[in-house]
């Protein structure tokens, strides 16, 4: 998470460590970097940035220093409006996390399988490049648009590359979910 004010709305949610990275000044702090790198090796971290193109910029960067094996990603649905604190809304007219709702940031935690994990609980199947062909979300002309309808109805923001869908998918759901997704847009999205 971003800043000071994202870990405060956190907070309502998670028991936890919140360590904020205070935007883009992460990319010159060594000594933050290395301890992210610390925390993601001893016990795991999970990113989750504003939806905006700060955001993807910060998560790209994190998901670079980090081990992959020891980071989970939670992603905000784009929701249109500003920040109580604010005075305009942000470039990307959309909310942050400080301006989630608990419910909601608890939602994105759990799709991206934040939580108790049991020996019972079964494997997810996991999506592959050529699922995301098979579906027409890659490969096809309009696959940016059919990948668009699929992540507005999931509820996650617009502006995730085919392979961010990738992992995405795999961390939040299965095939059999997104299938009927599919099946549920409306009649000018069900051809996903």
């Amino acid at each position: 998470m971003e800043g000071k004010y994202d870990k405060i709305a956190l907070e309502a949610v998670v028991d936890g460590l919140i360590f904020p990275v205070d935007g883009f000044s992460i990319f010159q702090d060594a000594e933050r970097k290395e301890l992210l790198r610390r925390l993601a090796s001893e016990r795991g971290v999970v990113i989750l940035t504003d939806a905006d193109g700060g955001g993807v910029v910060i998560r790209r960067h994190l998901k670079g220093i980090l081990p992959p094996e020891q980071v989970k990603e939670a992603f905000i649905p784009d929701i249109p409006g500003k920040e109580k604190r604010k005075r305009r809304p942000g470039k990307a007219g959309t909310l942050g996390v400080e301006g989630m709702k608990p419910e909601v940031l608890r939602q994105a935690l759990l799709r991206a399988g934040v939580g108790v994990e049991t020996e019972e609980a079964p494997a997810k199947p996991r999506f592959t490049k050529a699922d995301l062909y098979g579906l027409g979300l890659t490969g096809t002309p309009d696959a940016k648009s059919r990948r668009l309808a699929l992540q507005k109805a999931l509820g996650l923001p617009a502006n995730l590359s085919a392979n961010a869908l990738l992992g995405v998918l795999n961390a939040i759901t299965t095939p059999e979910e997104v299938e009927e997704v599919i099946s549920r847009c409306a009649p000018e999205e069900k051809e996903l």
